[in-house]
């Protein structure tokens, strides 16, 4: 759709349907609210896969910067939705229908700022989808994506849970999870910035492994409260830096920002397909096993599989229509 319709065009049509599925979703019936949380979840769709493209487009020589504030944005407001949302529906009186609708005014801000942008084209070239579906090196960006992806809903869906079985209330352990997503901000931000001043990126997957490997060993060897949270804090920076490495790979292993827009639609479909098994497999685990040690054993396979799929995404190389080409040393 971009390539005709162009990237402006589609991104402030992806706006406008985040607004649509916002207002709708506030409407009150069942099929309303569903109906609304699917827009509002295409919309979205549009706008993660687009905006790696924009960066490449418009900040070529500050991927890095730019990748790392637009991930750290996007988590500070993902964060204060969840976090507001209900003393906007209790304290402020809005109840649950208005405290939904109440984020529309976020949509319609973007759209107004996104208009000047309308009439701009760029008709740089591109390769074919099908080119990227071949590559290697685009398969292993796109399981980096999808591996840590699944490590962070499997956190999110059961951290809390383990934490309230060894001591913690679950409200307790609820904020514990998200104030180390917050705690982590600095590494999301500092990731890509890191990742566009090197060559290659392989110190920096075995450094985003290690961390998620620190935490999972250590919730298996010790199931002490205390140390739990200081686990959970090393798994939390793991998903932070995890993620904004995996979108500045797009931009990183790509010529221009068309092809770019192809490897985060390939790696974010396919990848968030793969993510969706994570929290299902862990707490199946969970419940026929009534322990962690298998879900934590589990979760460790998938941080390896990360490591191997990071190291080689991380290869000094552009995807380059039918073949994998090195970069020459003239174009760093």
């Amino acid at each position: 759709m971009s390539r005709n319709f162009g990237l402006e065009r589609t991104l402030f049509f992806g706006l406008t349907v985040v607004a649509l599925g916002t207002v709708l979703r506030a409407q009150g019936s069942a099929g309303g609210l569903l109906a609304g949380m699917f827009l509002v979840g295409s919309g979205v769709a549009i706008g993660n896969v687009l905006l790696p493209s924009l960066i490449k487009r418009d900040f070529p020589s500050q991927i890095g910067l730019m990748t790392g504030m637009y991930v750290t944005v996007m988590n500070v407001f993902a964060g204060l939705g969840s976090g507001i949302s209900v003393p906007l529906a209790q304290s402020a009186k809005l109840g649950w229908r208005g405290s939904l609708a109440i984020w529309v005014f976020l949509a319609l801000l973007g759209m107004v700022s996104w208009l000047p942008h309308l009439s701009r084209r760029n008709n740089s070239g591109s390769i074919g989808g099908r080119a990227f579906w071949g590559s290697s090196v685009a398969w292993q960006i796109t399981l980096f994506m999808g591996l840590q992806s699944l490590l962070f809903y499997a956190n999110i869906a059961w951290l809390p849970t383990l934490l309230n079985e060894r001591g913690l209330s679950l409200s307790h352990a609820g904020w514990v999870v998200s104030l180390v997503q917050i705690i982590s901000l600095p590494g999301t931000f500092i990731m890509p910035i890191l990742a566009q001043r090197q060559r290659t990126q392989h110190s920096l997957t075995a450094a985003t492994a290690l961390l998620f490997l620190i935490g999972y060993v250590g919730l298996l060897m010790t199931a002490s409260p205390t140390w739990s949270i200081l686990w959970v804090i090393f798994i939390g920076f793991g998903n932070g830096v995890s993620i904004s490495l995996a979108l500045a790979f797009f931009s990183l292993r790509t010529r221009n920002h068309q092809n770019a827009g192809q490897i985060s639609g390939m790696a974010q479909s396919v990848g968030y397909l793969l993510a969706a098994t994570g929290p299902i497999t862990i707490g199946y685990l969970h419940a026929a096993t009534h322990a962690w040690t298998w879900p934590l054993i589990i979760l460790m396979g998938v941080v390896g599989l990360v490591a191997l799929t990071g190291f080689g995404a991380s290869r000094d190389i552009f995807i380059d229509a039918d073949e994998e080409v090195e970069i020459p040393e003239a174009s760093l």
